[in-house]
């Protein structure tokens, strides 16, 4: 019997890599890349007929950095002139308000459309990386639900375009810098030939894929951990890690290291994503993060149900089944790696790179939305391409071994499952139509999501209708308390309630409230600010300057605390620190219109009537439809002798306000002093 000759390890990958290059690709790569986009279209067609959710007032409709030329240099040079430092996405917004001003309908198609080239280039990349099914992986990617949320929310920009600048860069890495070599057998369409690498001008790749990466990080800084997929590709493909790929990859893992800290720092400092809810010790985060990833996963194979605010969880370090979250998280690496020899090194590199991934958003660094709930649909949208293709490979290297007829009862199934992925995908999207419809659906699905209810509420207070409004945040304090949830919850709920009581005139009982809210949350500013409105509005002069005093020492920078409490001291007489602290207020916020409007009264105070009516202007100008400005206006503009003046912001007054008696009556005096001034006339 002749002896059997026994393989490297290496050489037995290698044999194993090529028996699982995928065969010569039946549709024109043109035609699947086309059917992809026409996928994504089709699973998120409602995105079109929906409008601006939770943060896209703060990124878009309300970003200053948005209107001019200034603003286009300011998101690029000063972090702190947007919500977040993610230029180049705040960069495709200021573009497209030139383009379709606050239209929501630009805003998605730009969303899909890159969610569509990002699952194309995906494709590629997995193609390039000879994965089988990478058309599969692609396409489980363009439609699966948890992609809705990063797709249709158009704040989620930084999702869809980061990711497609990061394949893009991969791409162009890896035509630098092969993770094969250049002789090993290539499926057509799959990869360059040895001729056109050898032909390809290296180093300019490489530039293109740092700039590309730069560029990606600036739209968003999850791709951090970009170079060190690279690295682990290379680790699958070759079985080590070079010192030439260490050293190429060194400047990307200084640009990641550059970018990752500036976001960290904005987090915290601009953000504000410390105290007691980020409070975790390290036990914890290690608790939260081996359960975040077991349940990111989970949502990936079972996608139901889809939450804009999941619940919190409670982290405690005393509950023993919470260990075996991070435990098993670790028991599957060391199992992949010990049959790395029988199944390949893939399946470890896949779980590697999407463990990686998910890293910056598990819960070891503080990340400001961690005070709503510890996980999210889209911190998953970059890392859930390195499972889909696990799985598609695996599904295409099982059907291999099918008959012909079982195969085909195979791909009718695949089809099925993307037919219903799409379909639950296009249901989910109709969730983001606007916010009444988004937060009820959170609210249904999570009722103690205080979150939802305080974001519906100020939604309805927008629309007068205060009486829904009321019902709402009743509804969720009693679902509080049902559970027992007391600290920022709670206090956050109160907080709310007290709100909608002084837009209804119910001051005392929203001062109540207010108390209540601060017995959970005794140092919040925005509980303090309105206590000390609900007691300006009860004339507890003395009380109210107290509460607002107190604000501004917790926050120097609070403008609504400057600005409640120089109307306390103007109401107590002291018109000169009242004009102090408006004038800091409007040193920090100088759009405030009732700020201008409340300095006006104090100069008016100190006979100051040119200056005062300067600042009612303002007011106006900020707020056209600001009917007490245009009244006190009118009395300056006929105390200063501009009877023409007065009498036509008396009649914009009763057009705003037709039941203003002040109003009226101080028109017909205007009339009455200019029909005398004219008689008196030679």
């Amino acid at each position: 019997m002749k002896p059997r000759i026994k393989q490297s390890p290496d050489r037995n990958q290698a044999t194993r890599d090529r028996s699982r290059a995928p065969t010569r690709a039946a549709i024109p790569p043109a035609l699947a890349g086309a059917a992809l986009l026409v996928m994504v279209f089709v699973a998120y067609a409602p995105a079109l007929k929906a409008g601006f959710v939770w943060d896209d007032d703060y990124n878009i409709t309300r970003n200053p950095t948005l209107l001019s030329w200034y603003g286009l240099r300011q998101m690029w040079s000063d972090p702190e002139s947007i919500q977040q430092y993610y230029p180049l996405m705040y960069t495709t917004f200021w573009v497209e308000y030139r383009l379709w001003g606050f239209a929501p309908l630009g805003y998605h198609l730009v969303n899909l459309a890159l969610h569509g080239v990002a699952a194309i280039l995906a494709w590629r990349l997995l193609l390039r990386l000879r994965v089988p099914g990478a058309w599969l992986a692609a396409a489980l990617f363009a439609v699966h639900p948890v992609m809705v949320e990063s797709v249709v929310w158009v704040t989620e920009r930084k999702n869809v375009l980061s990711l497609s600048l990061a394949l893009a860069s991969m791409l162009c890495y890896l035509r630098f810098a092969p993770c094969e070599d250049a002789s090993a057998e290539a499926p057509s369409g799959n990869a360059p030939s040895s001729e056109e690498l050898s032909n390809a001008p290296p180093w300019r790749w490489y530039a293109a894929a740092w700039g590309l990466f730069a560029l990606a990080l600036s739209a968003k800084t999850i791709v951090v951990t970009m170079p060190a997929v690279l690295l682990v590709i290379y680790w699958w493909k070759r079985g080590n890690i070079g010192r030439r790929e260490v050293a190429l990859t060194l400047p990307f893992f200084a640009l990641s290291l550059f970018a990752g800290l500036i976001t960290v720092w904005m987090e915290l400092f601009h953000v504000g994503a410390k105290g007691n809810e980020w409070s975790l010790d390290a036990v914890e985060r290690v608790l939260l993060a081996g359960r975040a990833l077991w349940f990111y996963a989970g949502k990936l194979v079972w996608p139901d149900p889809i939450v804009f605010f999941y619940p919190r969880w409670d982290v405690d370090a005393r509950v023993w089944w919470q260990y075996l979250f991070p435990v098993a998280a670790v028991i599957v690496p060391v199992c992949l790696w010990l049959a790395r020899h029988r199944i390949g090194r893939g399946p470890l590199a896949a779980v590697l790179i999407y463990a990686g991934v998910l890293m910056p958003a598990l819960g070891f660094v503080n990340i400001y939305y961690m005070q709503f709930a510890y996980v999210a649909d889209h911190f998953q949208y970059h890392a859930s391409i390195a499972l889909f293709a696990l799985a598609a490979a695996g599904a295409t290297l099982w059907a291999r071994k099918l008959s012909p007829l079982s195969l085909r009862w195979a791909r009718l199934a695949v089809a099925m499952l993307l037919v219903a992925l799409s379909a639950v995908s296009f249901r989910q999207s109709r969730v983001y139509e606007n916010l009444e419809v988004l937060y009820r659906n959170t609210i249904a699905q999570n009722p103690q999501c205080w979150m939802a209810y305080i974001n519906l509420m100020t939604y309805l207070d927008a629309q007068d209708r205060y009486n829904d409004s009321l019902e709402l945040i009743r509804t969720c304090i009693a679902e509080l308390d049902e559970a027992g949830v007391e600290g920022m919850y709670r206090g956050r709920a109160e907080k709310g309630l007290g709100l909608v009581l002084m837009e209804t005139g119910q001051h005392q009982e929203a001062e109540l409230h207010f108390l209540k809210s601060l017995a959970a949350e005794p140092d919040e500013p925005k509980a303090l600010y309105g206590l000390g409105m609900a007691r300006l509005k009860l004339s507890n002069w003395e009380a109210a300057a107290a509460t607002f005093q107190r604000a501004v020492e917790l926050d120097s920078n609070y403008a609504d605390g400057y600005y409640g409490l120089g109307v306390a001291r103007a109401n107590q007489g002291r018109f000169a620190e009242a004009m102090d602290l408006l004038n800091r207020s409007l040193e920090i916020n100088p759009a405030d219109p009732l700020t201008h409007f409340e300095l006006g009264n104090a100069l008016v105070q100190q006979g100051k009537l040119n200056d005062a009516a300067a600042q009612y202007r303002a007011a106006i100008e900020l707020r056209p439809s600001f009917p007490e400005a245009l009244h006190n206006l009118s009395v300056m503009e006929f105390q200063l002798g501009d009877l023409d003046q007065a009498i036509l912001h008396s009649r914009a007054t009763l057009q705003l306000n037709p039941n203003n008696e002040p109003a009226r009556a101080a028109l017909k005096s205007f009339e009455e002093a200019r029909a005398n001034q004219r008689s008196s006339r030679p």
